[in-house]
């Protein structure tokens, strides 16, 4: 047990159900580190699995969970833009412990995973949509469009999925235009 690790694991809701998270990833002799804010546990400090807290559920986060069998279709894609990670929901203790030894064999497969060195296929930034109202933006501005091309693929990503969300033109306009001053100073979506 990593002591910088412990204030996750009190006064919260899901409380127990996120000590037995806990103590089944350190019964598979996982590293605990402290990452993104949260508990991340790690097997040669490579990435396996996180835990996380929701209002209406706590998981298990696999960070190539797309890589691995599923055996018990368990694992669910948190939206249709997450590509790798994968996750267990838990609404109670009693789910935790019924699956043990299910969670247990699943962190050994992401171990062996990461062990091999597989690689989840990302799909390119090319093959995100773009829509109308940037790509006119970007036609009409070499400037922007260099700026755009310079960000990192991640940047990119984010960008393109923030401005196809909305349904309707207008606010899809509205996204683009208030995003132009970040990406004209090289900066991401949240940065």
């Amino acid at each position: 047990m990593n002591p910088k690790v412990d204030f996750y694991f009190k006064d919260k809701k899901w409380q127990e159900e996120l000590e037995q998270l806990r103590k089944i990833a350190l019964d598979c002799q996982l590293t605990e580190e402290l990452k993104w804010g949260t508990p991340c546990y790690t097997h040669q400090k490579k990435n396996i699995v996180l835990i996380h807290d929701f209002k209406e559920y706590c998981a298990f986060l696999f960070f190539k969970g797309s890589l691995l069998k599923d055996t018990e279709g368990i694992l669910i894609q948190q939206s249709e833009n997450v590509q790798a990670a994968r996750q267990i929901r838990f609404t109670n203790l009693k789910e935790i412990t019924e699956q043990k030894n299910i969670l247990k064999a699943y962190i050994y497969e992401a171990i062996e995973i990461e062990k091999a060195g597989l690689k989840v296929e990302l799909k390119k930034t090319s093959e995100f949509p773009v829509s109308e109202e940037f790509q006119k933006q970007l036609d009409a501005d070499s400037k922007l469009k260099k700026a755009f091309e310079v960000l990192t693929p991640g940047r990119q990503r984010g960008y393109l999925l923030h401005f196809s969300q909305p349904k309707q033109a207008q606010t899809r306009e509205a996204r683009v235009e208030k995003a132009i001053p970040n990406i004209l100073n090289g900066k991401g979506l949240n940065d």
